[in-house]
């Protein structure tokens, strides 16, 4: 099993954006693909058309009890004749589960690592919440590797190294999560966004990731609920899905050298993680 913490503690970058598309190209790959929904927002879970569906991760983070997330499992309603990824689901209820969580003084980072024992899906995808709390935190205990979205806009750089900087932290505890890469999401043709994008890549180098370009068809898929592929000759939705299917080869890719390697052994297989102060 596959699991990517997919973060930046900065909003509105198109976490939840890349999040799908990337399991929209695995799951139209054959593999079987979970998204765990860890954002208050709940936008994976709408994204993927399901609304206020219990259990939820917020029923999941209430007890540290092993394999808690398989029973909250449940299917996306994606068109049937498409790439349908499983969920479970979000909730806004999770925006006090972050206080409830902190008066656990053993617990408090690894409830989610905890309750994924038994998740058997070929690849999990952890939509975090745009911050550096303990809901992040937890994201970043329970992946393999961390994927750091960014736009290409000022100050981008500064957040991703700051994001950088704690999935590291947290890595140095654990030996993972190791960091995937730096995708910059909706890239559009002005001169400011080459600048930005130009900057970044001078940065981070190989860590740059292929881009997602702006498109309009994106958002609208977001917003009737389904999948890129969904919307036929929509302009601009096969380019799109393209796009993420380049980001998923080139993620998949570097796992598989990785494992030839004898890189990063399974998340299940790390030993107990200490705590850390963020």
């Amino acid at each position: 099993m596959q699991s990517i913490a997919v973060v930046n503690q900065k909003g509105g970058v198109g976490k939840t954006t890349v999040t799908l598309g990337i399991a929209e190209a695995a799951s139209a790959s054959g593999m079987s693909v979970l998204i765990i929904d860890l954002d208050p927002q709940a936008n994976a879970s709408s994204g993927l058309g399901v609304w206020n569906a219990t259990p939820s991760i917020d029923d999941v983070l209430a007890e540290a009890r092993a394999g808690s997330a398989t029973e909250a499992i449940c299917r996306s309603h994606w068109p049937d004749d498409g790439p349908r990824p499983d969920l479970v689901p979000g909730s806004h209820l999770l925006a006090g589960r972050e206080a409830l969580l902190a008066a656990d003084p053993v617990g408090a980072q690894d409830r989610l690592r905890l309750s994924m024992a038994g998740v058997n899906h070929d690849l999990v995808l952890i939509d975090c919440p745009p911050s550096l709390g303990l809901l992040c935190i937890n994201g970043l205990f329970a992946a393999e590797r961390a994927l750091i979205v960014t736009e290409p806009a000022a100050w981008a750089a500064d957040g991703v190294d700051l994001m950088h900087n704690t999935v590291e932290r947290v890595a140095g505890r654990l030996g993972a999560p190791r960091l995937a890469g730096v995708i910059i999401n909706r890239v559009g043709r002005t001169r400011d966004n080459r600048y930005w994008c130009e900057q970044l890549q001078d940065r981070f180098g190989e860590l740059v990731l292929p881009q997602i370009q702006l498109r309009a068809a994106i958002a609208e898929a977001s917003g009737q609920s389904t999948c890129l592929r969904s919307l036929g000759k929509r302009p601009g939705a096969a380019e799109a899905a393209g796009q993420f299917d380049e980001l998923w080869n080139s993620l998949n890719e570097a796992q598989t050298a990785d494992l030839g390697s004898g890189g990063l052994p399974p998340s299940a297989e790390h030993s107990a993680p200490d705590t850390i102060d963020l």
